[in-house]
């Protein structure tokens, strides 16, 4: 009954976080649009959102729809969004098989004093949602892990994105589309 009342809890979490949360879509973003103080009013086209995708294990599915409002929070440099995501990825993660240090992770971005140290662990648990999710399989869609090389003073560093246009987290509108994707998983 306990494990039943802490998936509500996450669950239930989850869905609150949803509702006032922005669309994590990246396609169609320019880079005034990764920083919201740049003014710009571009609107992102319908026509060219990607495809839903879905992994096969429902809750790790839930950790990775956090993981990409994590993303688009770093992308855009906004630390309290990135904390939110952190928060609910950390509560679902204690629900799915995800290894302690991907909760860890997920803890370190919740309490990071700064954008930089979010994205350092955001780059430890990229490296294990991408694990974690080959090993699930995507229901629908495909899913791409993208590399940037030149991340933490190049030693590169992953992440997966839902499309396949490069909006980089770990460099924001400095360097907005550095990277290239490295594999699809369908």
């Amino acid at each position: 009954m306990k494990h039943v009342a802490n998936i509500a809890a996450f669950l239930a979490s989850v869905f609150i976080i949803s509702c006032i949360q922005p669309d994590a879509s990246h396609d169609g973003h320019t880079a005034e649009e990764a920083n919201p103080n740049t003014g710009s009013t571009a609107q992102v086209s319908q026509e060219t959102a990607p495809q839903a995708v879905t992994i096969k294990d429902d809750r790790l599915d839930a950790v990775y729809q956090q993981y990409i409002r994590l993303t688009d929070a770093l992308v855009k440099e906004d630390i309290t969004n990135a904390r939110i995501a952190g928060n609910a990825i950390q509560a679902g993660a204690k629900e799915t098989a995800a290894t302690a240090s991907l909760k860890a992770s997920a803890e370190k971005i919740a309490k990071a004093p700064d954008i930089e140290s979010q994205r350092k662990a955001y780059a430890g648990m990229s490296e294990e949602l991408i694990a974690l999710v080959k090993k699930a399989g995507v229901a629908n869609g495909e899913l791409y892990v993208s590399y940037c090389p030149m991340a933490f003073d190049d030693e590169g560093a992953a992440w997966l994105s839902v499309d396949k246009k490069i909006v980089n987290p770990y460099f924001g509108d400095k360097m907005l589309t550095c990277g290239e994707i490295k594999e699809t998983i369908k």
